[in-house]
């Protein structure tokens, strides 16, 4: 088998991943853009949340150009990808109890606001108890997660649960338990994971849905244009001071 069948196979399994999520989950992105839009007419604040790699996603959301300017990021020091050392560190930081709740009640997230949260397996507890956190004081949860995961492997939360079981609204990204789509002879362990992919997509898609919600009540979206295009910082600019109170990440 050529490396370029592996490329193609590789894309295959991405796109039908894709169709699946766009047509098995239309109900709940519907679901999820109407409470993102809610929650921008109502004043509310936007937060998003992942650790590891979930958190690329979490990050796709904020500061983006074509991307809504109200999501901030919400950060547990030591989870945000591969910042620390060793590299392990951060996924034995998931399995920590008691971060979740320090976290979101030092953050400006309050009643009425929206948290994205981001987890593959939703099995570890941080982002089981980021869930029962946020619900606590007010918020809505948003759960992206393979649901999957749930009839494949134990919860690692002291409660038996999972993400799932703690959201507003889930999104159920369909991949499969292993995020590895592909397998070879002579290659061991399966490979070439699609979550961030689908995960991203899932949550443009999301996006989007808020922005067109948003747009047929007569309120424009607060959209950021990229800065690389004439008009753009300008453009920005003005979103960034209509809605200062609302974006932290400018703070």
């Amino acid at each position: 088998m050529s490396d370029r069948d592996l490329a193609g196979q590789y894309f295959d399994a991405a796109i039908t991943l894709l169709e699946r999520v766009r047509d098995e989950e239309a109900d709940s992105i519907r679901a999820a853009g109407s409470l993102l839009a809610d929650t921008v007419a109502a004043g509310g604040r936007l937060f998003a949340f992942g650790a590891g790699h979930s958190s690329l996603a979490a990050q796709d959301l904020v500061y983006r150009a074509g991307g809504l300017a109200l999501v901030n990021l919400l950060t547990v020091p030591g989870t945000v990808g591969v910042d620390v050392m060793p590299a392990t560190l951060g996924s034995a930081l998931e399995h920590v109890g008691g971060l979740a709740p320090a976290v979101l009640g030092a953050s400006p997230a309050r009643a009425g606001d929206v948290l994205v949260i981001i987890s593959l397996s939703g099995r570890n507890a941080l982002p089981v108890e980021m869930a029962l956190a946020a619900r606590e004081r007010g918020l809505k949860v948003i759960g992206v997660t393979s649901v999957g995961y749930t009839a494949a492997t134990a919860s690692r939360h002291a409660s038996g649960t999972f993400l799932k079981d703690h959201c507003d609204v889930v999104l159920d990204s369909r991949i499969p338990v292993g995020d590895a789509e592909l397998s070879a002879p002579g290659i061991a362990a399966p490979f070439a994971p699609a979550s961030t992919v689908v995960t991203s997509a899932l949550l443009q898609a999301t996006v989007a849905t808020a922005a067109g919600m948003l747009a047929e009540r007569g309120t424009e979206p607060p959209l950021l244009r990229s800065a690389n295009v004439d008009g753009g910082h300008a453009w920005n600019e003005q979103v960034f001071t209509e809605y200062r109170d609302r974006i932290f990440y400018q703070h």
